[in-house]
C-alpha cells in the first residue's frame, strides 16, 4: 500500500510540472503594459538589455563630457529602424533600470491594441485620460492607467490650436482621428 501512495504521488507531481510547463505563456515582444514592454521590464538594469533585445541594436548615445549629468538616451534599432529610446533613470551607470521609454515602432502595442498608428479616438475609447498638455509643437495625452503619453503633432489639430501654447486643449477639442506621432511609458 505504501509504494501505491509514492508512485501516485509522483505520478500526480509529474503531472502538474508537465501541465505548468505547457500552459506557460510566451512573452510577446511587443506587448505593452504598465511594468514591461516586451521583454523589457520596469527593473531591468541598463547592463541587461541585451536579454530583452537579443536580435536588435543597442546604441548608447553618450555626451563628449562625461560630467554633465545629461542623462544618455539608449537607442534600440531592428533591421535598420529606430524602435525604441530608453532613458536611464541615472546616466552613466549600467546598474540603473530605465525611467522612460519612447516608443516609435507600430509593431508595439498595448493590451488594448493601442499603437502608433491609432488616433486620438482610439484612446479615447479604450482609456481614461487623465491630462492632455498644449506644447509648442505637439499635445501630450497622459494616461494614468498605464503610466503613458501619446504624443499628437499639432499638424493635427485645427489652425485656431496649433499656436497659442496657453489655450487650454481639452479632449473635445482633438478631432478623432487625429493620429499618434509617438508615445511613452514612464516608470
Amino acid at each position: 500500500m505504501h509504494t501505491y501512495y509514492k508512485i501516485l504521488s509522483v505520478f500526480l507531481i509529474a503531472t502538474l510540472v508537465l501541465t505548468n510547463c505547457t500552459t506557460e505563456k510566451k512573452q510577446d515582444p511587443f506587448q505593452v503594459s504598465k511594468h514591461h514592454i516586451g521583454l523589457l521590464t520596469d527593473s531591468m538594469q541598463v547592463k541587461d538589455l541585451k536579454l530583452a533585445f537579443p536580435n536588435d541594436s543597442i546604441v548608447k548615445v553618450t555626451e563628449d563630457n562625461e560630467f554633465t549629468g545629461q542623462i544618455n538616451d539608449i537607442d534600440i534599432y531592428s533591421g535598420g529602424s529606430k524602435i525604441l529610446t530608453l532613458t536611464p533613470k541615472q546616466a552613466l551607470d549600467s546598474t540603473s533600470v530605465i525611467e522612460s521609454v519612447q516608443i516609435l515602432s507600430d509593431q508595439f502595442k498595448t493590451d488594448k491594441n493601442i499603437s502608433t498608428l491609432s488616433t486620438f479616438k482610439d484612446i479615447q475609447d479604450n482609456y481614461k485620460i487623465s491630462s492632455i498638455n498644449n506644447l509648442i509643437k505637439s499635445v501630450v495625452v497622459s494616461v494614468n492607467e498605464i503610466n503613458a503619453s501619446f504624443t499628437i503633432d499639432k499638424k493635427e489639430l485645427p489652425a485656431n490650436l496649433r499656436y497659442d501654447m496657453s489655450l487650454n486643449i481639452e479632449a473635445v477639442q482633438i478631432p478623432d482621428h487625429a493620429k499618434i506621432k509617438y508615445f511613452m511609458i514612464h516608470w
